[in-house]
This record gives C-alpha cells, structure tokens and sequence, in this order.
C-alpha cells in the first residue's frame, strides 16, 4: 500500500506515513468500505480545498458525486456532519488537541445521537483522514490472511453476483403466472424483474441467488408465498413494495441491510425475522406496514433512519438493553419491549 501524499510504502499496520505523516487509511469494523469513503473524502479537500466542507450543500453534491453507491454510509456521514460533529473536532483541534477533541467527538456521536460504537468510529476514521489527521481506531479491521480461509469448500460455495443474472426479457413468458419456479443457477435478478406482475401469486427462488435488484416485485400485489434463500446477501431499494399481500418473510443470515423502502406499504405484512448479519434499515423500509406488530432487532443493528417505521401505528419493536436500537426507541418515543434474546418475542 502507498501513501496518498507522497507514494511511500505504507503497511495497514502503521498510523501514519514515514515519509510525510499523512494518515494511513483503514477499515472499520462492519464498514469494510471506510477505506472508498476515506480516499474520496481527502480527495473532495485535495481538489476543492478546506472550504469544501464548510458549505453543507457543496459537501453533499460533492460526496455523492465521489461516492456515488454505498448510500447507507454516505448518509451516515452527511446526517452526523449535519449534526456538528465536524465542528465538534474543529473546534478542539484550535488548541493543538486532536486527541481530546476526537474523544469529545466520540462522546457525542455515541451518547447524543445514539450511534453504535462502531458507526462512531467509521464516522471518526473518515472525518479525521479527510483532515488529514492520523488515527487509529480501536475497531480497526485488518485484512485477513488470505491463504487461511482458502479451503476447497469456500472454492466451491462461493457465488458471484454476476454469475447468471435472471433479467426482465427472462420473465416476460411469465408475466400471466400465478406461481413461478426460477431454475437453479441463477444469482441474480435484475431490477424490477417481476414489477407490477399482478397475476404472481407465489415463486420459488434458487438456491444460488445471491442478490434481489431495486423494485423486482414491486406492486405483486397478490404475491404472498415467498422463501429467500440461504446465499441471499443483497436484497436492493423497494424490492417488495407494494406487496399489499405479503405477510410472512424471513431474512436469511448474511443480508447486510434493509434498504430504503424494501418493504413499504406491505399492508399485509404481520412477521418478519431480522437476522443478526443486518446493520442498517433504511428510510422508509417498512413504512405503511400498518399490520406489523412485533419485530425484534439484534444488537447488530447501528443505524436505523427516521423514517423507516413511518405509518406503523401498531409496532412494538423487541431489543436488548442499551443496545442501540433500544436508545433509537428512547429517541423517536416508539413502544420497545427489552428482552434477552428473539426467543422471547
């Protein structure tokens, strides 16, 4: 790895550069993208000078431009330099003191906005680089030794997305079925496969698929058997909207995230398991589920937006104590029930 500055050798060990003492960047635990989100930040400051970040607007159209994909992260950024993080670090660093003023910072962004410890740190590690300050954090990520896991099994389980994507031409000769089989093989559906099939009752999904593209059931307005597969990792924006008739879906382990609007207005909608791999719910993932009742989220979750349970009046989410979703709960005044475990629910 080489230095952003000046192109000496650096090791993910270090802090800093030996030749020029410009951070080194690194990965977060649960962000293995910091590293994307570090480099792009230090080049919004490198092109556009400091005052980048001083106009909110700018920084946005710029950081959004940098990175254009991750939007769970980047909105993470945006919302806690809204709230004055930045200007928390800035303000202590006047008087030559980095370390407290990432310690304030900290302080704030775990005990003011509520942040699992390690969004806290992948907000600190991306602002601190982006200013071009050393540090290191204790939830730092080093890369695996690749040759340890390389057994013959994870050769032969491991699925690309992009192996065989199942597309919209695909399955136009569905398009009057009320219940579908997609062939082993497949890994991926393309976005908005199944959009507004109104005759798609029931489908059975391959074993093989990795990832569900943006808004591929949207309005199956009669859908309402469904079984994700075990491999299943990515389910995209709006993937289930507007299936008024779905009611029961589990999430198998490994799906990452519940993006924006995956399960909006699924007014059918009473049980759905959240498994522990889950980090984030985005805005308005579940918005409009008025039938939803019960929902447990495990600890693993560290950000779920504002918006995300809008129109549920009848939700009662179930999370452990002091976790960060309990202190969400806290936050936004919505009913919570602590318990110990999903067993309890």
């Amino acid at each position: 790895m080489q230095c952003e500055k000046c192109g000496a050798e650096t090791g993910v060990e270090m802090i800093s550069c030996p030749e020029c003492g410009a951070p080194v960047p690194q990965n977060v635990e649960g962000f293995d993208n910091t590293m994307e989100f570090q480099s792009e930040l230090r080049a919004i400051i490198v092109e556009n000078g400091p005052w980048a970040v001083v106009d909110i607007d700018k920084f946005i159209g710029l950081l959004s431009d940098h990175v254009p994909d991750h939007s769970k992260e980047r909105r993470l950024l945006i919302n806690m330099y809204r709230s004055g993080v930045l200007k928390v670090l800035l303000e202590e660093s006047r008087n030559d003191n980095r370390e407290l003023a990432v310690m304030k910072a900290r302080s704030f962004l775990v005990g003011e906005m509520f942040l699992a410890e390690n969004a806290a740190e992948f907000v600190l590690a991306c602002f601190t680089y982006m200013l071009g300050w050393p540090y290191e954090s204790p939830m730092k990520q080093l890369p695996e030794d690749e040759d340890a896991g390389d057994t013959e099994e994870k050769k032969n389980t491991h699925l690309d997305i992009n192996d065989k994507v199942f597309t919209p031409r695909n399955a136009r000769k569905f398009i009057l079925s009320g219940n579908i089989t997609i062939p082993e093989g497949y890994t991926k559906l393309e976005a908005f496969t199944f959009d507004k099939y109104g005759s798609l009752r029931t489908i059975k999904l391959p074993s093989t698929l990795v990832a569900i593209g943006e808004y591929c059931f949207s309005s199956c307005k009669r859908l309402r058997g469904l079984e994700l597969p075990e491999n299943l990792k990515l389910i995209k924006q709006g993937a289930f909207s507007q299936c008024q008739n779905l009611a029961v879906v589990k999430i198998p382990n490994g799906v990452l995230e519940i993006e924006d609007s995956t399960f909006s207005f699924c007014t059918s909608l009473e049980v759905i398991e959240i498994p522990d791999s889950v980090s984030s719910i985005g805005a308005e993932a579940f918005s409009g589920c008025d039938k939803l009742r019960k929902l447990f989220l495990p600890e693993s979750v560290k950000f779920i937006d504002k918006n995300a349970f809008s129109y549920c009046p009848n939700l009662t989410i179930y999370c452990i104590e002091n976790s960060y979703v309990h202190k969400y709960c806290l936050a936004t005044g919505m009913n919570c029930v602590l318990v110990s475990s999903a067993l309890e629910v």
